[in-house]
């Protein structure tokens, strides 16, 4: 059963006069467990696809199905709760909360799903651990160096099993050791845990650790291979 689906999705924007047709009817299919690259230039729509189906924005037409959840057929409201328990992101630009500590950042979701305190940390110490940064639960993202941030990102997009986690450039500020480490890490927590990842990316080091790659241009998808 297909965890994402994606039926002849259409998304335009409009700039003053000017329309962007961002995505011209996509179909795309991803099941549980899979660790998919969308990759393209920049404009070619893969981070449009990601937030579409994220629930972060809204098609224009077609329909989008999550976890056997229309979106079409969902309020702001439900979508949200969609997204908190669901979906995990992973941001390029990490989007930790730069008051908290690396703990703290990993508890936040939990904290809106509202889980107790206790469960919540020792959650966020044993997922941080995992990721390689057992020790530094007290560190605020100033503290820690950007792949070491985007580990905490990552750690916050799984703490709560999602369904699936859309990862948009998650090595582009990133040198290529440490994103590789990171790629090492996301692969291995996709075997282990069964976490479905989608990534936007036009990283070749990325493509390389995909499992299938989904090649996307000008909005449409011009290939999708599995390997």
């Amino acid at each position: 059963m297909s965890i994402v689906e994606c039926m002849d999705v259409s998304k335009t924007y409009h700039q003053g006069q000017i329309e962007i047709h961002a995505l011209k009817n996509v179909n795309l299919s991803i099941t549980k467990g899979e660790f998919v690259a969308v990759a393209g230039p920049s404009g070619s729509g893969k981070t449009t696809l990601l937030n579409l189906v994220g629930g972060l924005d809204r098609i224009d037409a077609g329909s989008i199905v999550v976890d056997g959840k229309a979106f079409d057929q969902m309020s702001q409201s439900q979508l949200a709760n969609l997204r908190l328990h669901k979906v995990g992101f992973v941001f390029q630009a990490y989007n930790l909360i730069p008051v908290l500590s690396a703990a703290e950042n990993v508890e936040f979701v939990m904290l809106l799903q509202g889980i107790p305190a206790n469960e919540r940390r020792a959650k966020a110490e044993a997922i941080l651990d995992d990721v390689g940064l057992e020790g530094k639960y007290d560190r605020r993202p100033a503290e820690l160096s950007g792949g070491q941030q985007q580990r905490v990102a990552v750690a916050r997009a799984i703490v709560s099993n999602p369904s699936i986690v859309l990862a948009d450039e998650p090595t582009a500020n990133l040198d290529s050791k440490t994103g590789n480490g990171l790629l090492e890490m996301m692969t291995q927590m996709n075997i282990e845990k069964r976490v479905t990842f989608i990534f936007s990316t036009h990283d070749k080091m990325v493509m390389d650790y995909a499992r299938r790659l989904v090649r996307i241009r000008d909005g449409t998808i011009e290939d999708d291979q599995v390997k």
